[in-house]
This record gives C-alpha cells, structure tokens and sequence, in this order.
C-alpha cells in the first residue's frame, strides 16, 4: 500500500482493523495484542455472542434461539451485533474486527453496512501460517483435567512426557485438538477463509503477515506495517 500507513483513517474517520487467520494462526492473540498496543477494542464475534446472551439482550437472545437449535446465528444477526459494538464510546476511535468475516458474502455484507455509515475496514491483516505448522500448534495442545493448566507439546511441555507438573494427573487433549480433527476442521475453514482474503485484497486493503515467526515477531511485523 501506498500513501498513508495501512489501516490510517481520514482525519476524524475511525480506524478499523480487521485479522484474517486459520486457526491456530495465533489471531485472537495478535487481536488483543493490538488492541492494548492501539488503545481499540477487540471485537470478536464468538464473545460478543457469549456476553449478549450473558446480559439477555434482544439480538443475544436471537443469536440463542438459533444456537440452540444448532443452526448458525444469521449474517444479519452478527453484524447487528457489531454495529452495536461500533456504536459504543470506546469504539469512537475504531475497533479491531477478529472472527468476522468468514465467508465472502459476510465481507460483502459487512462492506454495505459500513458503507452506509460512510466507513470501510482501512486494513485486513491476513495472518499467513503453513497448514503443517497450524495443525502442529493445535494438536500439541494439552492440558490437565484436575488444575486446568494448559501445556504445548513443543513450546510449554511439562518436565514429564504427558504429566500435569502440579498435580501428577495424566494429561488429556480436547477431540478437536487432535491432528486429523485439525486437518479436517482446516480443510473445511481454508477455502471460504481464502476468499474473505481476496474479497479485501481486490478491495486494496489486504496486507499479509508470515505468521510462521514468534508471537512477539508476529506482533511486531503488524505494528511496523501499521507505523508506515
């Protein structure tokens, strides 16, 4: 990009951030990373649902009504949600979007309604991660059933192979957590994910970060491309 630093908004205009990742690709930690380095909220769709059902609003209410019955919560329902969100004080200088959108059409959605309020997202930060590298992140997670601490084959191992260093309780791995559910929950998320990356990568705002670095490395790439 050039011309302002990615992610600058016009004077007065807000400043909205969204991240692009698969899981494992550390997004949500970069999100509130972010979030404290700029002073924005994080918005993660999957919280907010939480908290509107938490609080019994109307649209929380809706998006349990739909969950409950094992259905996906509406497009139109989340970005309400959002909106919502956008629309509180400490969103008056932006916000950081992280979980939304998942498919193009929801971008295409999410564009129209931002439109309308004469705003678009200034940046979409694509976390790129090698699919060998995510499933190794995921799958080496562990953690104690007894205490809840959680361990990293690779990067937070315990002193004993598959023992809780507190208590001595063999460790357990969520079914999700395991290679071929990884593998398989990635085969499914990649593809629409791809399209959410050139939906913003035609819009001209699409910036990508080598994830495959340090939590810390990864923050400052964001940063430095922020800073330009």
């Amino acid at each position: 990009m050039t011309g302002p630093g990615a992610g600058d908004a016009a004077p007065g205009a807000r400043r909205l951030l969204l991240l692009i990742g698969a899981v494992g690709a550390g997004k949500g930690t970069q999100a509130e990373l972010l979030s404290r380095e700029l002073g924005l909220p994080h918005l993660a769709s999957g919280n907010l649902f939480r908290q509107a059902m938490r609080d019994g609003t109307p649209l929380g209410e809706e998006a349990r009504a739909y969950m409950e019955r094992g259905d996906l919560v509406p497009d139109g329902v989340t970005i309400a949600m959002l909106t919502e969100e956008l629309a509180k004080p400490d969103a008056s200088r932006g916000a950081i979007l992280d979980g939304f959108p998942r498919t193009a059409g929801q971008a295409e959605a999410l564009d129209a309604v931002l439109a309308g309020q004469g705003e678009r997202i200034g940046a979409a930060i694509y976390i790129d991660v090698p699919t060998d590298e995510l499933v190794e992140r995921v799958s080496g997670r562990w953690v104690c059933p007894e205490c809840g601490t959680p361990y990293h084959r690779r990067s937070d191992p315990p002193a004993e192979t598959g023992i809780c260093d507190k208590d001595g309780t063999p460790l357990t791995q969520r079914g999700d957590d395991r290679p071929d559910v990884v593998r398989a929950r990635l085969d499914k998320q990649v593809p629409p994910m791809l399209e959410v990356v050139e939906h913003y990568r035609r819009a001209g705002v699409l910036e990508r970060i080598d994830g495959d670095r340090s939590i810390d490395e990864v923050g400052e790439a964001i940063l430095e491309l922020l800073r330009r």
